[in-house]
């Protein structure tokens, strides 16, 4: 019984530590450590919203990452099953496995769901190019999580002249992002496009001319049109190898608040003519589709197309000389 007394009362390990190790000691042991963690132990973050494309750019980068090594720890945090969540890095993990690499030195933070999504979509907003897709998903993932901690919603107004009492979470999000509330909704308005238009306004940012661009005014009045609305007037697009200006996209939302935007009404707006539009020929594309393979972008059907005329028209000069 006495030994049994004795041992309750003789101090554990932890706090005899405790006891005897320094504030600096325990103020080092809470600081963040930058460790070697195996990529294999590293999930993606869910639905980020960032591209990452093992493009010209990746390739540079997967160089330097050979060359020099990873110079910035990418940012993550523990998850329930152990494993790890990447919160910034993404582009630096896939060099390293582009390179070879089984390991990336991170830093491990403690963050919560929505400190975890501010953090990564900060950390993305830093780069130099950023597509209008991205930061449509972003600012919508970053906005919704500051709804879930009792912030309204406000985007049921227009995306012009939003007028609204009190600072809401748009302007919270714009004043941390230096955006205008008006533009952060019209990027969280692209969300509600398909996919083939929200790629046209990409389109128009890297100025892709070997498919259809649309600018993001036009677009963000498309939003309103409901799915079937936009795939009718995307085989519209597709057919007419345009894209509807911003007064035609005003239009057609006009007619889709009414009930009366059927696929009669889109095709003829997008027979009105454009304001400073050239009259360009137009041939139905089955006439020419079997001469070329499946998704070949409508320029270089044209430049296809221009080349061999070009060379009849050499022809027939040549045999007219002949001739003479």
């Amino acid at each position: 019984m006495q030994k049994e007394l004795e041992e309750n009362l003789k101090p554990s390990d932890s706090l005899l530590d405790d006891l005897f190790s320094t504030q600096e000691k325990r103020d080092d042991d809470k600081r963040e450590k930058v460790m070697q963690i195996p990529l294999a132990e590293i999930d993606e973050f869910p639905n980020h919203p960032f591209q990452v494309k093992n493009d010209e750019a990746m390739q540079i980068m997967a160089d330097s990452v050979k060359t020099f090594g990873i110079q910035t720890p990418a940012l993550v945090r523990l998850k329930p099953d152990g494993r790890y969540e990447l919160i910034s890095g993404h582009r630096r993990k896939m060099a390293c496995e582009i390179v070879g690499f089984s390991e990336i030195p991170c830093i491990i933070r403690q963050l919560s769901d929505m400190e975890a999504t501010i953090a990564m979509i900060d950390a993305n907003l830093q780069r130099e190019t950023i597509l209008p897709s991205e930061k449509a998903k972003s600012y919508k993932m970053r906005h919704d999580a500051m709804n879930r901690q009792g912030k309204r919603t406000d985007l049921t107004s227009s995306p012009v002249g939003i007028k609204l009492k009190g600072k809401q979470s748009l302007d919270e999000l714009g004043d941390a992002i230096g955006e205008s509330r008006n533009q952060i909704h019209r990027y969280i308005r692209l969300n509600e496009l398909i996919p083939q238009i929200l790629n046209m306004v990409d389109n128009s940012i890297i100025r892709d001319k070997s498919n259809l661009q649309i600018a993001m005014r036009p677009a963000v009045e498309l939003s309103y049109l409901s799915s079937k609305q936009q795939n009718t007037l995307l085989e519209e697009m597709v057919a007419s190898d345009s894209t509807p200006s911003h007064d035609q996209s005003i239009k057609m939302r006009k007619f889709a608040e009414e009930g009366r935007l059927d696929d009669n009404v889109i095709h003829s707006i997008m027979q009105e003519t454009k304001p400073n539009q050239v009259e360009q020929f137009k041939m139905p594309k089955e006439r020419i589709s079997k001469f070329f393979a499946p998704g070949t972008p409508m320029q270089e059907i044209e430049e296809t197309i221009v080349k061999a005329l070009e060379s009849l028209h050499q022809r027939e000069r040549k045999r007219s000389g002949e001739a003479r």
